[in-house]
């Protein structure tokens, strides 16, 4: 038993040295993400002094940019399964060892997501309310402590998979399957139970009729399992761009495969969702107008989301045609799906909820630079995290890191 603690942090602390160790490409990536990181906390210090003061929330838009980013990264997240899937239900060899990639993305956006809720927290002191035994967790009934679960067991699941490949792989001996396949098949199901949590969130708000439809569950799925794998594919690019390890371009039009027919859905029930807002015609259309074409007068998002429908429908058309196989058109592809989904999901989704209040009055709601510096720091800890994650396991894999050479560091 002693000796494996000890080898165990012996691990742990080789991955420790090599995760502060590069060239220079890699110190001024991470200078330049430790440069946001500080801002973004300077900025957030600011706002834990003065309040959600220094945001551009008010009583009555009373979710903004957090909220939309939250939004985003936890389909970020659940997309993960969409690698796990192939390799573990189909046996796909072609992306067998890039799962741990993408299971490692999962953790760096679930990080993120965290991040995020808790700078929305007006009184993040209070946060020891959520805790399980100790605060007043009110479960089942609210669906905020339903999210607290999926997200906390998401991130343990997923750090359990990629801690215990990784250190069977280092130790060069085989994982024993019992030990994590199980909890492999649970993820696959726990990462569409997160973002399924995140829409009822949503939905379950019946004073808000912009969000009470059925049909944002599966919307929801559908734009985390486009954009998820596009990040997928352009952070595998990096990778291969950067280390020695091998990744082939088979790999890499599988998850365009997926991302194909993920993103003809998302499209398809998006024009489901504005033919029943506009056709009905009914009195609960007023947000959708807002959204789409402004109501009176007020039209700060109409822009923004013309912007993402025609980068999605860009995208779709790319991934119909042969000419996304070109990795360079593949590329960007990815980005229009990335950005466009970020928008539709994000600010197109969380902030039309509120426009117009229950009153009728348009109040509407613009990000303030200490909100945008808070979230380009979240971003680029996410990014500092999924670097440092990176940066740990392509020597394992590769075998350079093991303990066979232990000693030689």
């Amino acid at each position: 038993m002693n000796r494996a603690i000890r080898n165990y942090l012996v691990f742990l602390g080789r991955c420790s040295r090599i995760a502060f160790a590069g060239d220079w490409r890699y110190y001024a990536w991470m200078g330049v993400l430790t440069v946001f990181c500080l801002l973004g906390l300077n900025a957030y210090a600011k706002q834990f002094v003065h309040g959600l003061l220094v945001t551009g929330m008010t009583d009555e838009v009373s979710w903004g940019v957090y909220i939309a980013n939250f939004t985003f990264l936890v389909g970020v997240a659940a997309a993960a399964v969409m690698m796990v899937i192939p390799v573990y239900i189909y046996n796909n060899e072609e992306l067998h060892d890039l799962v741990i990639f993408g299971e490692l993305l999962a953790v760096a956006a679930i990080l993120m997501c965290l991040a995020f809720v808790t700078v929305d927290l007006g009184r993040p002191d209070r946060f020891w309310h959520l805790i399980p035994g100790i605060g007043q967790f009110n479960f089942p009934a609210s669906m905020l402590s339903w999210d607290v679960i999926v997200l906390n067991g998401y991130l343990l699941l997923n750090i359990h998979i990629c801690g215990y490949l990784l250190y069977c792989r280092y130790q060069g001996r085989k994982p024993a399957k019992w030990f994590y396949i199980p909890f492999v098949f649970i993820a696959i199901v726990w990462a569409v139970s997160i973002h399924t949590v995140t829409a009822f969130l949503y939905v379950g708000l019946g004073g808000r009729p912009f969000w009470n439809s059925a049909i944002v569950g599966p919307r929801f799925l559908a734009s985390a399992f486009t954009a998820g794998p596009a990040l997928i594919i352009l952070a595998l690019q990096v990778i291969r761009r950067v280390t020695a390890y091998r990744i082939t371009d088979k790999a890499l039009l599988t998850l365009r495969s997926i991302v194909q027919v993920s993103m003809l859905i998302n499209v398809f029930l998006l024009i489901n969702e504005v033919f029943k807002e506009f056709y009905s015609g009914n009195l609960h259309v007023a947000s959708s107008k807002y959204l789409y074409v402004g109501l009176h007068g007020y039209h700060a998002l109409v822009p923004w989301i013309w912007t993402a429908i025609a980068f999605n429908v860009i995208a779709m058309v790319l991934l119909l045609l042969p000419l996304s196989r070109s990795l360079r058109w593949l590329n960007l592809t990815c980005v229009l799906c990335i950005v466009g989904i970020w928008i539709e999901k994000g600010m197109g989704l969380v902030i039309p909820g509120f426009i117009p209040t229950p009153l009728g009055e348009m109040i509407e709601y613009t990000p303030t630079l200490n909100e945008t510096l808070i979230c380009f720091g979240i971003w680029a800890f996410g990014l500092l995290c999924y670097t440092i994650f990176l940066r740990m396991s392509v020597p394992i894999l590769l075998g350079t890191l093991s303990q066979a050479n232990e000693g030689r560091d």
